[in-house]
C-alpha cells in the first residue's frame, strides 16, 4: 500500500508517550515513510526510533535528531507535543508560563528551519495558547496552524454512549466548542443519539441532572485519566492529532471540531475549537450556531481564553495584540 504523501513530517516531543504514539500511528496510517523524530532528552528518543525500527515498517525512512535545525529542516508537516506533561492534581492552564515559552520557540524554529512548512498541529497544553503563540512567531497563515480540539467532543460520544448503552457510531456530531479546558462549552443542540436530537432526549430519557453530570464528565475527562493510570492521556491525543495531519496531507476529512484563530466580530485575536474543516488548503471555520445558554457558555470561554492571553502578553511571552501583525504579517 502506497504512502498518502512522501513530504517529511517532523513529531516534535517524539521522546513522549503522546509523540512516540504519534509517530507510530502515522506509520501505521502510511501517512508518510520521512519521518524525523525530535526530543531534547536523546537517550530516550534514540529509544524511540528503535522500537519503530523494531516494527519493521516496510519502505519507511525513519530518522531522529535532537538538534532542532536538523529534525525541521525541509519538514512541511510538523505535530509537537513538545511540552511539559500535565500532573496529577493540574490543570492545563497551570502549565501555561512554562509551556508558552516552549511555544514560543517552537514558532521561532518553524520561521527559521522551515517557512515552507504546510501544516502545524500542536497537541502541548494549554493547546490553545500555545497553538495561538506558535503561529505569531512562526509566520505562518492563521489556515496552517490547528491546535488539538477533539477529545473534548470524542470524551462527549463516549459518555453518551455509555449512558445509554449504545455504540459510540449511534451517537452523532457530539460537540464541544471554545477551549480545551476547564471552561469549554459542551453543546446538546448539534448531537443526535439513534437518529434522535439530544434536546428532546433531556429531561425525558435523561434527567437534567444526569446531562449535567455528564457534562462535567466530559469537563473532568482528563483528570479522569490522570485519576486511573497516574498519567495524562496519550494514546487519544496522539491518535487524534495524527488524523488532523493526515487531513492536512490530503486524506480523509477529519470528524472533530480543530482549534483555529478566529477573526469574527465576536471572537477575535484567540484560537478556539470551531466547527472545522481540514484540507490540503488549511483549515477553514465556521461559525457555531448553538441555543442561547450554549452560546452563553462560548462567550464566557472565549473571554477565558483571552485571559490566559493577556496573561501571557504580560508576562512578556507575547506582545500585545495591536503589535502581532509586526511580527506575522499573515495577521495584519
Amino acid at each position: 500500500m502506497a504512502y498518502l504523501t512522501n513530504e517529511k513530517l517532523t513529531i516534535v516531543g517524539a521522546a513522549g508517550m503522546i509523540g512516540s504514539n504519534m509517530a507510530q500511528t502515522a506509520l501505521m496510517m502510511r501517512l508518510t515513510p520521512n519521518i524525523c523524530l525530535y526530543d531534547p532528552f536523546a537517550p530516550a528518543l534514540e529509544g524511540v526510533a528503535e522500537e519503530l525500527f523494531h516494527c519493521g515498517f516496510e519502505g519507511a525512512n525513519i530518522t531522529f535528531s535532537s538538534n532542532i535545525a536538523e529534525a525541521l529542516t525541509d519538514s512541511k508537516y510538523i505535530v509537537s507535543s513538545g511540552g511539559a506533561a500535565r500532573k496529577a492534581g493540574m490543570t492545563r492552564e497551570d502549565l501555561l508560563k512554562g509551556n508558552a515559552q516552549i511555544a514560543e520557540q517552537l514558532g521561532k524554529d518553524i520561521r527559521t528551519y522551515c517557512p515552507d512548512a504546510k501544516h502545524v498541529v500542536v497537541v502541548f497544553n494549554p493547546a490553545d495558547i500555545t497553538g495561538l503563540i506558535t503561529l505569531i512567531y512562526s509566520g505562518l497563515k492563521p489556515s496552517q496552524v490547528t491546535t488539538l480540539a477533539a477529545l473534548d467532543s470524542t470524551r462527549l460520544r463516549s459518555e453518551l454512549a455509555k449512558y445509554f448503552r449504545i455504540s459510540p457510531d449511534e451517537v452523532r456530531n457530539s460537540r464541544t466548542y471554545g477551549g480545551h479546558g476547564e471552561q469549554m462549552a459542551v453543546f446538546a443542540s448539534t448531537t443526535t443519539v439513534k437518529g434522535t436530537p439530544l434536546t428532546e432526549l433531556i429531561g425525558r430519557e435523561i434527567p437534567q441532572q444526569d446531562w449535567d453530570a455528564i457534562r462535567q464528565r466530559v469537563i473532568q475527562g482528563g483528570k479522569n485519566i490522570i485519576d486511573l493510570r497516574g498519567r495524562s492521556s496519550f494514546q487519544s491525543p496522539a491518535y487524534l492529532s495524527i488524523e488532523m495531519i493526515a487531513a492536512a496531507m490530503g486524506g480523509p476529512a477529519f470528524r472533530w471540531p480543530a482549534g483555529v484563530y478566529v477573526s469574527t466580530p465576536e471572537f477575535n485575536h484567540i484560537m478556539m475549537a470551531m466547527e472545522t474543516s481540514i484540507t490540503r488548503d488549511g483549515v477553514s471555520y465556521k461559525v457555531v450556531d448553538g441555543l442561547p445558554e450554549e452560546h452563553a457558555a462560548l462567550k464566557k470561554s472565549y473571554e477565558h481564553l483571552c485571559a490566559m492571553r493577556d496573561e501571557v502578553i504580560s508576562l512578556g511571552v507575547l506582545p500585545p495584540v495591536g503589535k502581532w501583525s509586526e511580527i506575522n504579517p499573515n495577521l495584519g
